[in-house]
């Protein structure tokens, strides 16, 4: 079965799994653990970020990579189109999604984060004890932003990326208002790559990501909320609902490598 090491609220690996969903591949989610298990994706891949693919003795990182490998060796439901010019385009808002519109969410989210302790707890592992979850959860929002967003992020770097997030999102909106997808008729993967990386934007309603429930269909205040972008939200809804697979059970190990998450 292929195996998954990813962070829950990765988007990148949120991209991968809308992915493998899409195609409706069984996989096997490895929960890696800030630290000691990217030891382990160290080892196995030669570099400590996720996501990284493992399919039999075949090891894939990067998000993008990882969509061209499954596009190679799982062609049912393609996600990269033929045609020469819906191919370019396709893969042109792919890397501008992968290079600008998380690193535009990312702000944001820090700010939203910093108001509401329950999203602090659930950016942690599962297997975070929880005496470590309480501490999190009593640190004033104030010390969390100057702990958590680092040195020369201040109030207006993060009122900019709102803005340009703002717009990013009333461009999409406009074009999705009327077409099911971004290119045609059917999911490409620059529709899946955006969608899967705006879970920080909102938090999609449904079980598809290990949160508290009361979390779900929540997101950054003054966006998420905001009508202007309901139709790419209501767009991003439906292609969950679509695609995206629900209800996931965990299992924990008790050894220092990362957790095994069954998705059934």
């Amino acid at each position: 079965m292929l195996e998954l090491y990813q962070f829950e609220l990765c988007p990148y690996s949120e991209k991968v799994r809308l992915i493998l969903d899409y195609k409706g591949l069984e996989y096997q989610k490895i929960e890696v653990i800030p630290g000691v298990g990217q030891v382990e994706i160290y080892r196995i891949s030669g570099q400590r970020q996720v996501p990284v693919l493992k399919d039999g003795y075949t090891i894939i990182s990067d998000s993008t990579e990882i969509a061209f490998y499954l596009d190679r060796k799982y062609p049912d439901k393609p996600i990269i189109p033929t045609n020469p010019v819906d191919r370019s385009l396709s893969l042109i808002l792919e890397e501008w999604a992968d290079e600008s519109l998380a690193k535009k969410s990312r702000l944001p989210f820090l700010d939203f984060i910093k108001q509401d302790p329950r999203l602090r707890s659930a950016l942690l592992p599962s297997q975070t004890p929880d005496l470590f979850k309480t501490l999190l959860n009593s640190v004033p929002g104030e010390v969390f932003e100057f702990l958590g967003t680092g040195v020369g992020i201040n109030k207006e770097l993060i009122s900019k990326a709102n803005k340009s997030l703002r717009e990013s999102l009333e461009y999409l909106s406009a074009i999705l208002e009327s077409r099911p997808y971004l290119l045609g008729n059917e999911p490409t993967i620059s529709d899946l790559t955006i969608a899967g990386l705006s879970v920080l934007i909102k938090f999609p309603l449904g079980d598809y990501l290990e949160i508290p429930s009361q979390l779900q269909g929540q997101g950054i205040p003054g966006i998420a909320d905001d009508p202007t972008y309901a139709p790419f939200f209501q767009w991003r809804d439906r292609l969950y609902a679509d695609y995206r697979k629900t209800g996931t059970s965990s299992k924990t190990t008790n050894n220092p490598s990362p957790a095994s998450i069954e998705i059934e």
